[in-house]
């Protein structure tokens, strides 16, 4: 297996891959996704600033209205999806150059498919379970999001309290989306009354502090040692 840093601009991303030809494949695909969020925030920079859904055109590039859709089904901006729709980007292009196998780790939001279980460690800051356990990710044919949200850990905004919230769908814009919207509002108290019953979500795992509230289906949790130095960050 091959673990490749690859940086551009904001996208900060670790690329995991089978063969070199898979890895260039991701950052062709990452990059094409960039200049199509770029060219459309040219024209409409509000798309960029906003924390409130933004409706665009329906001839608009798949990118654009994968964030779109994303954020009109979890009630925040565009951008709060921007990370894994890049990553969906990468992921369906290595599919497409012949993968069977490809996992990008945009700065904490995973989007994959694997032919083989796939470990992938839970980080929470400084909550009591951060860094001891992880999740048995089974082989995935299909694209699978993972996506986390903090208000304590990382630059992203957040108007909630959670030490970490993941979302896992099989649409990654979405899981990403409903990560931020869910992190503004989760709370050991709010947990069973926020977290939505009807959407794309499969499963959500949140933390915080000593608590962790569990959602739908997830995939197996086991006991493991996160080597920090694994997370992908600037």
């Amino acid at each position: 297996m091959i673990r490749e840093h690859f940086a551009f601009r904001e996208t900060i991303t670790t690329i995991l891959a089978d063969s070199k030809e898979h890895i260039e494949a991701a950052k062709e695909g990452m990059l094409a996704a960039r200049t199509d969020i770029e060219e459309f925030i040219r024209n409409e920079p509000y798309f960029q600033m906003t924390y409130e859904p933004f409706p665009v055109p329906e001839n608009s590039a798949l990118t654009i209205s994968r964030m779109a859709d994303a954020g009109s089904e979890a009630g925040v901006g565009p951008m709060a999806s921007v990370a894994a729709t890049v990553a969906w980007a990468g992921i369906e292009a290595m599919q497409e150059a012949g993968a069977s196998f490809g996992l990008i780790d945009n700065g904490g939001d995973i989007v994959l498919i694997s032919d083989r279980d796939v470990r992938v460690g839970i980080f929470a800051g400084n909550a009591k379970s951060s860094g001891k356990f992880a999740f048995i990710v089974p082989p995935q044919k299909e694209i699978l999001g993972i996506c986390t949200s903090s208000a304590t850990v990382g630059p992203s905004v957040s108007f909630g309290t959670a030490d970490a919230v993941v979302c896992f769908s099989r649409n990654p814009s979405r899981a990403d989306a409903w990560a931020t919207s869910l992190c503004n509002v989760i709370t050991p108290e709010t947990f069973e009354d926020v977290v939505p019953k009807t959407s794309s979500l499969c499963g959500v795992y949140a933390v915080s502090k000593d608590w962790i509230g569990r959602f739908g289906i997830l995939p197996k949790i086991v006991p493991a040692k996160v080597d920090v130095n694994l997370i992908t960050k600037g």
